[in-house]
């Protein structure tokens, strides 16, 4: 007997392509989603810069590398099919010195390796091709990466949801699992009401809580989340066209994150950043109040301390970031001059859910545990929203249906 009583915990667009590929794979299941928010995309989904990862950077055979390039095709077919706005913009990663550009040798190398499509490595004049307003040594051009608005898609992922005859539950906040091998009983409180789904099984899409709701479903102590911060700035308006698609860094693998890049949004707003540091508070979008219980957490964590201790560096660089706007602008001067003495606004910033493990050491892939009646979504960085689709795939390929 197959089991056809579906809950997925999270409104963000992984929860959302989940439950719309429950609805699909089980034509008449009973498909309920909850969020302890008023509407879809309140996280991660509604706070990022809307890039669709191409899949140049990542682990060949990794879920991550494996699950974004179908991600992408999944997600492009969506946008394409319902009228979401999808611009194939394409990127730059451009190097600016030697050592940079044997970094760059290597990516391009994984990138082939992923099957990315059309990339290549071109010089200065093909830069100014590309990019008349950018220079550099060497860059690595990814001409099928894309921008969408992923909130968007959310939104019309659960549209479908609900079409489909499933249930949107928002503000339901998740305070206790029951979880056995052959079902799952979600306590959630709304205001002082307390309601209880009895669900043959539920997939947990919790984002920046999602340790957390893991653990009330039985899940290990770690991975844990940690929360980083990263701000953008919006140019001024003069410089919306200043490039016609994104501009990236080399990764440097003696800093953790990515670093500062020039990204093209789907509204025409030309955005510079992120930078990436610690967030006191994983809800703490504005910056001004501390989230008191979050950041104990983290001081808490031996884990997070290890961590600390290797990155010392990279936190005094990224800090000079988030106190100087100035000093953050510089970083993108490198690859396009002509952004010098520019405007720029900070926008709301996000929140990444990363998950560390119990050394200190950041999770790098996709991180899925399943245990009884649950599947947990444990990690789900970027390229996550690109991924969607396919995470949700691969999750309900991976649900028990033995009755």
């Amino acid at each position: 007997m197959f089991k056809q009583n579906f809950g997925v915990i999270g409104g963000g667009i992984i929860g959302a392509a989940v439950a719309r590929e429950l609805t699909q794979r089980f034509p008449g299941a009973s498909v309920t989603v909850l969020d302890k928010e008023q509407s879809a995309a309140e996280h991660q989904t509604g706070h990022n810069s809307g890039v669709v990862h191409a899949g140049l950077y990542y682990d060949p055979g990794s879920l991550k590398a494996r699950l974004c390039r179908r991600g992408v095709n999944l997600i492009r077919d969506y946008a394409l099919d319902r009228g979401l706005p999808y611009e194939e913009c394409g990127k730059l990663v451009v190097a600016l010195n030697e050592t940079e550009e044997s970094r760059l040798a290597a990516i391009h190398e994984r990138a082939v390796a992923n099957g990315v499509p059309g990339i290549e490595l071109i010089g200065p004049d093909g830069i100014r091709d590309v990019e008349p307003n950018a220079v550099g040594r060497l860059a690595l051009r990814s001409p099928q990466t894309a921008i969408i608005d992923y909130a968007a898609v959310a939104r019309s992922l659960l549209d479908d949801v609900e079409q489909a005859g499933g249930q949107l539950v928002f503000g339901a906040e998740v305070t206790d699992i029951a979880n056995a091998d052959d079902s799952c009983s979600v306590v959630t409180c709304c205001g002082e009401e307390e309601q209880t789904f009895v669900f043959d099984h539920v997939v947990v899409c919790a984002g920046l809580q999602s340790d957390r709701v893991a653990k009330l479903a039985g899940g290990a102590d770690y991975p844990k989340i940690v929360p980083f911060f990263g701000q953008y700035s919006r140019l001024s308006p003069e410089y919306r066209t200043i490039l016609n698609g994104l501009v990236y860094p080399v990764p440097d693998p003696a800093y953790p994150f990515l670093g500062v890049h020039l990204t093209k949004r789907v509204d025409g707003e030309m955005l510079v950043g992120p930078n990436a540091f610690l967030s006191f508070g994983r809800e703490n979008y504005s910056g001004r109040r501390i989230g008191f219980s979050d950041s104990f957490a983290v001081a808490a964590d031996p884990g997070f301390w290890r961590f600390a201790s290797r990155n010392v560096k990279a936190a005094v660089r990224e800090l000079s970031g988030v106190i100087s706007r100035q000093k953050f602008l510089v970083g993108a001067e490198q690859y396009v001059p002509s952004l010098r003495g520019a405007a720029s606004t900070p926008i709301t910033r996000g929140i990444r859910a990363q998950a560390m493990d119990r050394r200190g050491n950041l999770v790098d892939d996709f991180v899925i545990e399943r245990i009884g009646g649950a599947t947990l979504v444990r990690n789900a960085p970027s390229p996550g929203a690109t991924s969607s689709l396919a995470i949700a795939e691969y999750l309900v390929d991976g649900i028990d249906l033995r009755g």
